[in-house]
């Protein structure tokens, strides 16, 4: 095994997307090792498909009709 070469190569498309690169030991009998980092990912803001009700246009008058003629 050769110690002291050490080529950690990780290719992304945007800058700052990974950190904390570590080496995590051997992968058996070779002078692989495993690499561990974090990939960094923007959090999206939610879009909420919650509707609001816009009580102001509501007929209520048609609702109260409605309503009377449930017996």
């Amino acid at each position: 095994m050769r110690r002291g070469a050490t080529l950690d190569l990780v290719l992304t498309n945007k800058e700052r997307l990974v950190k904390n690169m570590n080496l995590k030991g051997s992968l058996g009998c070779n002078d692989h090792e495993m690499v561990e980092f974090k990939i960094l990912r923007v959090v999206r803001k939610a879009h909420s498909k919650l509707a609001t009700l816009d009580f102001r246009r509501a007929d209520f008058g048609l609702f109260r009709d409605l309503l009377g003629r449930v017996p």
